[in-house]
This record gives C-alpha cells, structure tokens and sequence, in this order.
C-alpha cells in the first residue's frame, strides 16, 4: 500500500512539473508571437519606406541636369571677360558633363 501512495505521489509531482512546463513554453510561446507581431508590422513598415524610397531613386534616375553647352564666343559675349577665361569656362563645363555622365546621370544640354 505505501508503495501504490509513494508511485502516486511520485505522478503527482511529474504531473505538476511537466504542468509548470507546459505552462512556462506557454509563457514563451505568448512573448514569442508578441515579439513576431512587433517585427512583423516593422517589416511592413520598413517595406513602405524601401517602396517609396526606390520610387524617389527612380524619379531622380529619370530626371536629367541641365547644363548649358556654349561656345567660346558666346561665354566671352555673356561675360565680357577674355579668351582665356571663355575657353577655360567651356573646358570646365565639358569635364563637368563628362563626370556627370560617368556617375549614370543623363545630361540635357542646351
């Protein structure tokens, strides 16, 4: 007989420990799906903002700088300076719109 209430109590306390268990993988799964709806709606939220910002990228891809592309002449008419000045002015231009294009952006000269 005491053997039959020593295996008795003995299943009690495995129930009661596999119950505290249960209750504690219970515990984490509730702070687990908590902690999964934070990152979820981050997710969403970061999506968005990757959403517009590659529109925006897109937008200035597609838009293109102006830069004038004149002659010696016209720089030397526009100024009033010398030659000089004019032909250093064009070359400066010219390099700015080589660089300009080297970097992906689309140059509308006028």
């Amino acid at each position: 007989m005491l053997a039959l209430l020593d295996e008795l109590e003995t299943k009690e306390e495995q129930r009661a420990n596999w119950f505290r268990m249960a209750q504690k993988l219970g515990e984490d799964l509730d702070t687990a799906e908590r902690l999964i709806a934070e990152l979820d709606q981050r997710l969403i939220e970061y999506a968005g903002i990757a959403t517009r910002e590659a529109r925006r990228v897109a937008e200035l891809e597609a838009r293109k700088v102006n830069l004038s592309k004149l002659s010696v002449g016209e720089v030397m008419h526009m100024t009033g300076f010398s030659r000089d000045y004019a032909e250093g002015w064009c070359a400066g231009n010219d390099n700015a719109i080589h660089e300009i294009r080297t970097a992906g952006i689309k140059v509308k000269e006028s």
